[in-house]
């Protein structure tokens, strides 16, 4: 059941409370000669999802209607029989469904944070859309406030400053900055008056910022939110016409995909950003895309598909050039290859090259997520290869680096090593694991 955004957002621009709109209910159904008892309790349950029976959904709409000034309908609300995810929608409607997400996200909604994760065709549904026509002929809107460039280019630099503050602090410290942009920023430019032109490189930034508060999300445990983030960035980045954009946002619905196990959808995914993004994929995202492939390949068991796509890899990394790549593949650093070789081999059981490429990972810098991500694949490769002394040194090294982030899928890094370690059963790992535990309780 998805959470009705769409009807939250109205019911804030009315300064509608649920009780409000329960009792206005009650009395339309009164005026038409039927008995209703609605209370804040069923509002709450049409927000999180549900929707009423009979008439109900438009006496809702003629209620809103009146206190707006302005025409309602059922889709308006969340409750007409075509209500589609918001990229199954015209970008004019789209819009309208995303700032309302982003909204509800801000306010921290609680059936937001527990929304599920899309299965099934819905989840294919953004990428196929993606990837076929119709193409948006014309982005360009009229309204209240208007966008020029320079506006674009601030959310540009809102976007490089909310990803650093990501890299540094993690997911769930940063996540509430980007919403509030998004909210308080983002959103009035969205609905300002501007060209197509304009429009194009305006719906690419919000994107931008859009996939961001994805991999917030993501990072915080709240995996359906960012599911649904990441959808939105990639019907913004068809908006703005940019297929490199496009396969980036690919990029981290594959990531996401792997996390989730679900291991098919990750390989088909990656195989859509290489296929539609083409000539305009930058050498950097041809790079991870194929070694995220490998690793969603090793982990299925297909020796053959892994060891393929991470020859692709390589050869794509040998072509790239930071200084001609788009701001969002800043990701792809150095050693970033490396240690996704090491993850695939692990688990093909090729434990020595695995190894090498590990230690030669966390040889090279990278910021500080990045380096806590390879020490817990160099970790891994030690004790599978019988190194715990050698774990135990390597995990230190992580704890010292992890210190100070907040980040949900860092922590599951460290309990992946704990875990690991604990079973060894030797001695020497005790203070290690003390260690991990120590940090593990500290509250997110």
């Amino acid at each position: 059941m998805e959470p009705n955004t769409l009807l939250d957002a109205l019911l804030a621009e009315a300064g509608m409370s649920r009780k409000g709109l329960a009792a206005q209910i009650n009395a339309a159904g009164s005026a038409r000669g039927k008995r209703m008892r609605y209370d804040h309790s069923s509002v709450i349950r049409w927000l999180r999802g549900e929707r009423p029976r009979g008439i109900v959904p438009d006496l809702i709409a003629d209620v809103l209607s009146r206190r707006l000034g302005r025409p309602v309908s059922l889709d308006d609300i969340g409750m007409g029989k075509g209500a589609a995810p918001p990229t199954g929608t015209p970008l004019d409607g789209f819009i309208g469904k995303a700032t309302a997400l982003w909204r509800g996200d801000h306010q921290q909604r609680d059936d937001l944070q527990r929304a599920p994760v899309i299965t099934g065709l819905p989840a294919v549904g953004p990428v196929w859309e993606w990837e076929n026509p119709p193409e948006d002929i014309d982005v360009s809107s009229r309204g209240t406030v208007r966008v020029g460039l320079p506006d674009v280019e601030q959310l540009r630099i809102a976007r490089a400053h909310y990803e650093q503050m990501y890299r540094k602090a993690g997911g769930v410290a940063t996540r509430g900055r980007v919403v509030r942009f998004l909210v308080q920023d983002a959103a009035p430019l969205m609905r300002g008056t501007y060209t197509d032109g304009t429009g194009r490189e305006l719906h690419r930034a919000v994107g931008g910022l859009v996939a961001i508060a994805g991999i917030c999300a993501y990072d915080s445990s709240a995996q359906g939110l960012a599911q649904r983030y990441y959808h939105q960035a990639l019907r913004l980045a068809k908006a703005s016409g940019d297929r490199a954009f496009g396969g980036y946002v690919i990029a981290l619905l594959v990531n996401h995909a792997i996390y989730l196990g679900e291991h098919r959808a990750a390989v088909a995914f990656a195989e859509a950003g290489l296929r539609t993004a083409g000539h305009a994929i930058s050498p950097a995202l041809a790079c991870d895309l194929n070694a995220m492939q490998a690793k969603a390949f090793s982990r299925m068991g297909d020796q053959t598909g892994a060891r393929r796509a991470m020859k692709q890899a390589e050869t794509a990394a040998g072509l790239i050039r930071p200084d001609e790549e788009p701001a969002e593949t800043g990701y792809v650093q150095p050693g970033l290859l490396e240690n996704a070789l090491a993850d695939t081999l692990m688990r093909l059981g090729d434990t020595g090259p695995a190894q090498r490429f590990a230690a030669e990972a966390v040889g090279i810098q990278a910021h500080a997520r990045g380096r806590v991500h390879r020490l817990a694949t160099l970790a891994d490769c030690e004790l599978r290869a019988g190194e715990v002394d050698q774990a135990a040194g390597t995990a230190e090294r992580m704890l010292d680096t992890v210190h100070g982030m907040e980040s949900h899928r860092l922590h599951d890094r460290l309990a992946g090593v704990r875990r690991n370690l604990a079973g060894t059963g030797s001695r020497s790992v005790r203070d290690v694991v003390g260690r991990i535990d120590d940090t593990l309780r500290i509250p997110l």
